[in-house]
Order: structure tokens, then C-alpha cells, then sequence
């Protein structure tokens, strides 16, 4: 017996139009800024076409990916509600897998955007398991004294010890696959910074999703028991905004691209690696071959990382020590520089830039529970 479980961030899955950029030039889409919109009207009435236009394309590709991926579980980041959830899965999604996800979970939590995470389920996985849920809980409420994860870092960065952990939630869900166990805990991390702020983002916000993850890691082990949390079947989904590694790009298109890896010194998600909490089941890949994100802020300064994750209990780990997850790269733009070798077909109409399936690849994995 065993269960395809994914994770993607589908990237702003929204039922909502964002006119912010009409003042503020940095929530401004670049379409836009070609053109001398003086009215606000006639800007938001530009704005609404401009996102109608495009999203039927991005919904197809990022509804092609997830039928590839053909995950019984799927956790899913930066979903703006559940009217939307229904009507994606209803509109496009189901054109690709026919009627496979009919359990759906959303529960709002605390991201300014409105963007939230949720999980979609079939009602049995392809062999004839029974995927059942057994209870739901969110996270979003607890604060980093609730959780004993407040130190001086944060204290630092002006957060203060009342102030909400997640920056979205971690959502906790206690399923039944086949009558047995699989807790799941899906979250979506700090970001790390505005492109375009000077300094180094990602070190900048490195002590909000530190904390984000030891808060993730404390939750688990209030649960079972530290000694014990080991042996239970537990995964942690999501998109985590940081990487232990990446893979350097240098190079252009015109003279070529070199590939790089490179160790991070230091990583919020050295919290789960830590004395063998949990595996990231995606470090059986190759070196340069772990990627699920092409970053980029011109030639200068570009790589390839991790930044979507399965991570497993060192029981469910052990068990599938076998299992190679799977990332599907045929959703990128055509402006992702692939190392040698790991070269896809992208979709139809995927373009230079966008329209694409999301900035980020589905990651899953096959699991024996």
C-alpha cells in the first residue's frame, strides 16, 4: 500500500484584483508602467483585463502540473479561500484528472495578503486506500511565547514575544490512509525580503523563519513526545522560503551557463536536519538536481535552490528509503537555465517569462505508510 504525496505553491491562486499598484509603484504589474494611466479608474479597468487575460493560461499550466504529479495528497501554498480552491479544481483541474479531489481543507490564517495554505485529497488512493480525515487544527493563533521559540534575534528585529509565529499557519491534519496513521503539517515560511530592498534578504529574515521552524519542530514533539516523535508517521509540506544549498548559475544564454553547488552555512531548516528530526527525502536527487526555484536579479546574480519541501519522520524516512521524489520542472519558464541533462518539454504556450505554471515545482513523493 502506498500514497503520492505532494507539495506546490501555485502562486497567488486569488479571486481578487490588487488596484495598489495605481499609488504605489512597486505592486505595480510591468505591463503597466509601459503605459501613462493618469485615471484610477481607467487603471483598475486596465488592471482587470490585464489579470483576466493572463490567468486562464497560468491556471492551465499550474492544473497540468499538479495532474503530473498525480498526488492522492496534495498541500498547496498561496491559496486566497476556498471559493477559490473550488473553482480552480472545478474549472481546470478536473479537466485534467477528472473527479480526483473532492476533499478539500482551507483554513485562513495570518499572511497581510489574504494568501493561505490548504490540501486537497482524493477519496482513495489509486490502489483503493480509503484517505480519510480524522482532525484538523491550525497553528495560526500561536505566538512565539505560546510556543517558547521568542529569543534574542527576534527581539532584534523588532518582534515582539506576543506577536503570531507563522506567518501564514502551520495547518495540521491527522489522516487515515487504509486505516493507517499520516499526520501532515503544511506551512508556508517568512519570505525572505523584498528583491529590490538593499541587503541581504534571506540572512535579514533568517530569525523569523528560525523561529517559524522551531516552532514546527516544538509542535510535533508537544505532540508525541520528543523521545518518540521519531517512530511516528509525520510529514512537513510546504514552501519554507530558505535552502541548506543552491546551485550557482553563472554565464549567459548567448555564451552559456555554468552550474555550481554550493553549501549554506548557515539555514532555518538546519532546525529539522538537526540530530535526525526529519529527512528532506529531495537530498536522494543529485547535488545539482534539487532545485524547485530559478532565482534571479539579473546576470549577476542568479541560482538555482530548494525551496519546497517534504520533510519525513525518521520512521516513515526509513521505511521508504528507496522512494526518489519526483520534481516537476515542466511548468517553468523558458528564461530557467536547466544544468545539463535535466532538460523538459514545457508545456504548450509556457512563455520566455510568464505565462508559466508558478515560480515554483511540485515536489512528490510515493510512501508506504
Amino acid at each position: 500500500m502506498s500514497v503520492r504525496l505532494a507539495t506546490f505553491n501555485i502562486e497567488n491562486l486569488v479571486t481578487r484584483f490588487d488596484f495598489s499598484g495605481f499609488r504605489n509603484q512597486l505592486r505595480q504589474d510591468r505591463v503597466l508602467r509601459l503605459y501613462d494611466v493618469a485615471d484610477k479608474d481607467a487603471y483598475q479597468q486596465m488592471e482587470q483585463a490585464r489579470v483576466i487575460a493572463a490567468t486562464d493560461d497560468t491556471r492551465q499550466l499550474s492544473a497540468l502540473a499538479i495532474a503530473d504529479a498525480d498526488a492522492d495528497i496534495l498541500c498547496l501554498q498561496e491559496v486566497d479561500n476556498m471559493p477559490a480552491l473550488h473553482a480552480f479544481e472545478y474549472g481546470y483541474l478536473f479537466r485534467m484528472v477528472g473527479n480526483g479531489y473532492l476533499q478539500k481543507y482551507l483554513i485562513e490564517g495570518n499572511d497581510t495578503r489574504g494568501i493561505d495554505v490548504a490540501v486537497l485529497m482524493r477519496e482513495k488512493t489509486r490502489h483503493g486506500e480509503t484517505i480519510e480525515l480524522v482532525d484538523i487544527r491550525s497553528h495560526a493563533m500561536q505566538t512565539y511565547q505560546d510556543l517558547d521559540v521568542f529569543d534574542e534575534t527576534l527581539a532584534a528585529a523588532m518582534v515582539k514575544p506576543h506577536d503570531k509565529v507563522f506567518k501564514r499557519d502551520c495547518l495540521e491534519l491527522d489522516i487515515r490512509i487504509g486505516g493507517r496513521p499520516l499526520t501532515l503539517y503544511v506551512v508556508h515560511f517568512k519570505s525572505m525580503g523584498n528583491a529590490r530592498e538593499s541587503g541581504d534578504g534571506r540572512l535579514g529574515t533568517m530569525p523569523v523563519r528560525m523561529a517559524e521552524a522551531r516552532a514546527v519542530r516544538r509542535i510535533i514533539e508537544q505532540r508525541f513526545g520528543a523521545e518518540h516523535a521519531a517512530r511516528k508517521n509525520f510529514a512537513i509540506c510546504g514552501d519554507m522560503n530558505d535552502y541548506q544549498e543552491k546551485v550557482v548559475v553563472s554565464g549567459t544564454r548567448r555564451s552559456g551557463h555554468a552550474f555550481t553547488y554550493q553549501r549554506e552555512e548557515n539555514s532555518a531548516l538546519d532546525v529539522f536536519s538537526a540530530e535526525g528530526f526529519a529527512e528532506n527525502v529531495v537530498r536522494r536527487r543529485g547535488e545539482l538536481d534539487r532545485w524547485t526555484l530559478y532565482h534571479s536579479r539579473g546576470p549577476q546574480e542568479q541560482h538555482l535552490c530548494q525551496l519546497d519541501y517534504i520533510w519525513l519522520s525518521s520512521a516513515l524516512a526509513t521505511r521508504n528509503a528507496k522512494m526518489i521524489p519526483e520534481i516537476i520542472r515542466d511548468g517553468q519558464p523558458y528564461r530557467t537555465p536547466f544544468p545539463p541533462g535535466q532538460e523538459v518539454e514545457r508545456y504548450p504556450r509556457i512563455g520566455w517569462d510568464r505565462p508559466k505554471a508558478s515560480d515554483h515545482c511540485p515536489v512528490v513523493v510515493e510512501l508506504s505508510l
